[in-house]
């Protein structure tokens, strides 16, 4: 305020003068992903879920899926498990093109079929980008934090107390 305004024509040029400004420092428009694939074609990426942690590589073919060295109908025996696991597959429209290649270390069986979940998705968006819409709207790319809340001394569990006793 340095300089004040005092006619019309004034402010005017000063207003133009703002709207050239910002103009001049308008950002970019952002590049579009580009796909990203290791020499052999496949991508990798990892996935989270509770203390599970899941390593994983996808690349084109008939749908297999393999865990740990083990078929996924093997490794994850519950149906609810398996059918976690194909979401992604199911939200992307991609069933059955992609063989998917998953280690996973921690938690327990449902920790890691979400952790391969969203391994797969992160890994489906990085080799084909026209995918993340899908996935993200979804909510597939996003960790789910939710972990186990530690317990804390003088309490039976976390939050749970001992039995009080009046007498």
């Amino acid at each position: 305020m340095a300089d004040e305004i005092k006619t019309l024509e004034g402010l005017k040029s000063a207003v133009a003068g703002a709207a050239a400004a910002t103009a001049a420092a308008a950002p970019e428009v952002a590049a579009p992903r580009e796909p990203v694939r290791d020499a052999l074609g496949r991508s990798y990426a990892t996935g989270k879920r509770k203390n599970a942690v899941a390593r994983v590589w996808i690349k084109p073919g008939k749908g297999k899926v393999t865990v740990n060295g083990k078929e996924m109908s093997v490794y994850f025996a519950r149906p609810v498990l398996q059918m976690i696991l194909r979401q992604a597959f199911t939200v992307a429209g991609v069933d059955g093109q992609f063989d998917v290649m998953a280690t996973v270390k921690g938690g327990g069986l449902s920790g890691q079929a979400g952790a391969v979940k969203h391994g797969v998705s992160k890994a489906l968006q990085l080799y084909d980008p026209s995918l993340r819409g899908a996935l993200k709207a979804a909510g597939f790319l996003t960790r789910d934090s939710r972990v186990v809340e530690r317990k804390k001394y003088g309490k039976r569990k976390a939050r749970r107390s001992f039995q009080f006793s009046k007498r």
